[in-house]
C-alpha cells in the first residue's frame, strides 16, 4: 500500500552560500532530517512531499514515485554536485511484511561537501523559492532522566534464542543468521532529537549520523553509495569490544583479524554484497583481506566493495538488489529471513533497513540503519534501541550478548544529559 498526496509541480532552487557553521546546529527542533559524516553531508527540515509505503514492492514503488516527482519538478541549480537540486531522505523497513517505509522531500536542504556549502529551497504549486534563514537554531534540550529496560526479550531469553539458532546452523539448516535485540528507553519529556544527533556526530565522526522520520542513529555501514556511475559499499561483519587500553586494543584488533569465526561471518557478508552488485556492474572489485575499523566502542572487520555500474540502475535500484544483505539478515537469505521471522520475537521496524538520501539523477548514499533508535510515533518520550549480532557455527551466546550490549552503547550514551 502506498500513501502519498497527489503529486504537484515543485520548484527547486540551489545556490551557493558561505559557511553557515556546523550542519546539525542549523536544524530546528521539529521535522529534523540529517545525513552527516565528518562534518559533511545534508540536513533538512520541512516537508514539500512525502511517500509512505508498505509491502514487498516498497523499493519499486518508491522509485516510480520519485521518478514521477522529479519529472514534474523545475530545478535551478548553480552547484551541480550530488546532493544538490531535488533531494529526498528515505528510510525503509527491514522486513516489508512487517513495517512501513518513507521518503521525504524537505522544504529546505543545506549541504556541505569538500569546502562547498549550498542551500536548496523547495516550494509547491509554482511559488517562487525564498531565501531561508541559516542562523544557528536554538540549543537542543537535554534529556532528563532516562530509564532503560529490556525490550521484547530479557537478556537470558535472548541468549537462549541464540543457542537455538546455533543448533540449527550446526544441523546445516542455515549458514548464518543475524539476530536483533531491542531495549526500551523512557524519558521524562519528549525527545529533542538534535541532542542525540550532536552527541553521535561528535563521538562517531567516521559513521553516518542520520535522522529520518523518527529514526535516529549513527551507522558505520554504507550499504551503497552511487556517484558518477561508480558504486561503493562498506561491509562490516565481525566485531570485538574495545577495552579502553590502547596496547590491549592493538592485540584485540590482531586477534579479530585472525578469528576464524569472525572471518567466516565477514566473508558471508562481503560475498552477499559482491554477488548482488555483479549483475549491475561491468566489474566488481573485492579486496583480498578485510581491514579492522576502529570505532569508539568496538572494532569491526571491514571491506570496501566497489564496481562500475553498467546499466541504468539508480542508487535506490541498487539498494533493492542489495537488501537484505548477509550483514543484517544472514545466508542463505531466504532461509535466514525465515528463521528471523520465526524466532526473533520482535518487530525491527526500520532498524537494519536502508536509510539515506537520493537526488534526481539517482545518485545517493544509503546506509544500513544500525546503532539507532526509533521514536514511538504516538509518544515521543519513548524509544526502542536496537542491536544485532551475526550468528554462525562458532558463536557463543554469552559473547553475542556482550557484543550486542557494546553495540547499544552509542545510542544509550547519546541519550544521556
Amino acid at each position: 500500500m502506498t500513501i502519498a498526496p497527489a503529486l504537484a509541480l515543485l520548484t527547486v532552487c540551489t545556490v551557493r552560500v558561505d559557511d553557515p557553521g556546523a550542519l546539525l546546529d542549523l536544524l530546528p527542533r521539529d521535522s529534523a532530517l540529517a545525513w552527516v559524516s565528518g562534518g559533511e553531508g545534508l540536513v533538512g527540515w520541512g516537508e514539500a512531499a512525502r511517500l509512505e509505503i508498505t509491502g514487498s514492492e516498497q523499493f519499486a514503488e518508491a522509485e516510480r514515485w520519485w521518478q514521477e516527482l522529479a519529472a514534474g519538478t523545475v530545478v535551478h541549480d548553480e552547484i551541480a554536485v550530488p546532493g544538490c537540486g531535488l533531494v529526498c531522505f528515505g528510510s525503509f523497513a527491514f522486513d516489508p511484511r512487517a513495517g512501513s517505509s518513507v521518503l521525504v522531500v524537505p522544504e529546505v536542504v543545506v549541504g556541505h561537501r569538500s569546502g562547498t556549502w549550498w542551500i536548496t529551497t523547495v516550494v509547491r504549486e509554482g511559488a517562487l523559492p525564498t531565501a531561508a534563514d541559516l542562523a544557528p537554531a536554538s540549543a537542543p534540550s537535554a534529556p532528563g532522566t532516562v530509564l532503560f529496560s529490556d525490550g521484547s526479550r530479557s537478556s537470558f531469553d535472548w541468549t537462549q534464542v541464540v543457542a537455538g539458532v546455533v543448533e540449527r546452523i550446526s544441523a546445516g539448516q542455515v549458514a548464518k543468521v543475524v539476530l536483533a535485540r531491542d531495549l526500551e528507553a523512557v524519558l521524562d519529556e519528549p525527545l529533542d532529537v538534535r541532542w542525540p544527533l550532536r552527541r553521535l556526530a561528535a563521538g562517531y565522526p567516521g559513521c553516518w549520523t542520520f535522522s529520518v522520520d523518527g529514526l535516529i542513529g549513527a551507522t558505520p555501514e554504507m550499504l551503497v553509495r552511487l556517484e558518477g556511475g561508480r558504486a561503493t559499499s562498506r561491509v562490516l561483519a565481525g566485531t570485538i569490544q574495545r577495552s579502553g587500553d590502547a596496547a590491549r586494543d592493538v592485540a584485540q584488533a590482531a586477534a579479530l583479524a585472525r578469528s576464524s569465526k569472525d572471518l567466516e561471518e565477514h566473508e558471508y557478508a562481503v560475498r552477499s554484497v559482491a554477488d548482488s552488485l555483479a549483475p549491475h556492474c561491468a566489474s566488481v572489485e573485492v579486496p583480498s583481506e578485510p581491514y579492522v575499523l576502529h570505532l569508539q566502542n568496538v572494532m569491526h572487520l571491514a571491506t570496501v566493495v566497489s564496481g562500475v555500474v553498467a546499466d541504468d540502475s539508480t542508487s535506490l535500484g541498487l539498494v533493492s538488489s542489495l537488501h537484505p544483505s548477509a550483514a543484517v539478515c544472514g545466508t542463505p537469505t531466504e532461509d535466514a529471513m525465515a528463521v528471523i521471522r520465526e524466532v526473533e520475537g520482535l518487530d525491527r521496524g526500520r532498524y537494519a533497513g536502508p536509510v539515506g538520501w537520493m537526488d534526481a539523477s539517482g545518485d545517493g548514499e544509503w546506509g544500513i540503519a544500525l546503532r539507532c533508535a526509533e521514536i514511538d510515533p504516538h509518544d515521543p518520550r519513548r524509544l526502542r534501541l536496537f542491536a544485532g549480532c551475526g550468528i554462525v557455527a562458532g558463536s557463543q551466546p554469552e559473547q553475542e550478548l556482550a557484543e550486542s550490549a557494546a553495540k547499544l552503547v552509542p545510542m544509550r550514551d547519546a541519550l544521556q544529559a
